[in-house]
């Protein structure tokens, strides 16, 4: 599951070493914007000594630098071998990027004895075309698990101002969300910036969760438990979900072809959004009994 997914920069041994013991569903470990030009091959080296030496128990994604740099290629030869779980290539514009990448990881699997195509990739959609062609990146590759949403430089390209609100980009977030489940994938929202406005994190949150979001990222270790709490199944949400499946396998059982329940008629997508609910929180471990 990705309900929390927190960057951490690569150029820094101290929370490399501590993200093992964070409660975030999957580290990002940055290569890119953490990381100054004078860094990059020391965060690059480091960021590799982290992945063979720590037993992280979690997801671990790697952010590469762009296609427009001379890092990407770098990256990419330095960390494969450490077998992380996903790329996150950043400012994808088009499904050029995609291809592009998916044939180097390919290389890269088969030079190192790796199952090919085991390597996913988290696209992080920032800009304005980006935002077009959504469903075209979520599509072009197997290797796609997630989009995520990347607020502020989306702001930039849009020349708008970035609010605590979010307005400026509510159109963009609905069209990752229709896009990525379009694509059969996660959608993942872009973090919340103020690492001390905990009541502006939750409403944020919320919103993301609402929109169909999966997950959100997050910069600061202080906004996880909030974030996971708020995209893990609330136990009222549990409870109706159990109801709704006993409903159904009672009418099953009676040769009903239709349900009721609490005086609302219960139809199909009802019926399959019980089943992902439960789902859901037997991964997490939540517990399904009264």
């Amino acid at each position: 599951m990705r309900r929390s997914l927190l960057f951490i920069p690569g150029n820094s041994p101290v929370m490399l070493q501590n993200g093992a013991v964070l409660p975030a569903d999957s580290l990002i470990l940055d290569l890119e914007d953490a990381v100054a030009a004078d860094q990059k091959d020391a965060a690059r080296l480091l960021t590799a000594a982290a992945l063979r030496s720590q037993n992280y128990k979690k997801e671990i994604i790697i952010r590469i630098n762009s296609l427009d740099s001379s890092y990407w290629q770098p990256d990419l030869e330095e960390i494969i071998p450490c077998r992380p779980d996903a790329i996150m290539p950043t400012k994808c514009s088009d499904s050029s990027t995609i291809r592009i990448l998916a044939e180097k990881i390919s290389e890269l699997e088969r030079q190192n004895d790796i199952e090919e195509g085991s390597i996913k990739l988290l696209p992080l959609i920032e800009t304005a075309l980006g935002i077009e062609k959504a469903f075209e990146i979520a599509s072009s590759s197997p290797r796609i698990a997630a989009l995520l949403l990347g607020g502020e430089d989306l702001a930039a390209d849009l020349q708008c101002d970035r609010t605590k609100r979010g307005e400026e980009i509510f159109y963009s977030r609905s069209r990752i969300v229709i896009a990525a489940r379009a694509a059969g994938v996660e959608a993942i929202d872009t973090p919340f910036t103020d690492v001390d406005d905990d009541e502006g994190l939750i409403q944020d949150a919320r919103l993301a969760r609402s929109l169909g979001f999966s997950g959100k990222a997050a910069i600061s270790p202080r906004h996880l438990t909030k974030i996971n709490e708020i995209f893990s199944p609330q136990p009222e949400a549990v409870r109706y979900a159990r109801e709704v499946v006993a409903a159904v396998e009672r009418a099953k059982k009676a040769g009903k072809g239709v349900v009721s329940l609490h005086g609302k008629m219960i139809d199909a997508p009802i019926a399959a959004r019980a089943e992902q609910v439960l789902e859901q929180a037997g991964r997490l471990g939540l517990s399904l009994e009264d």
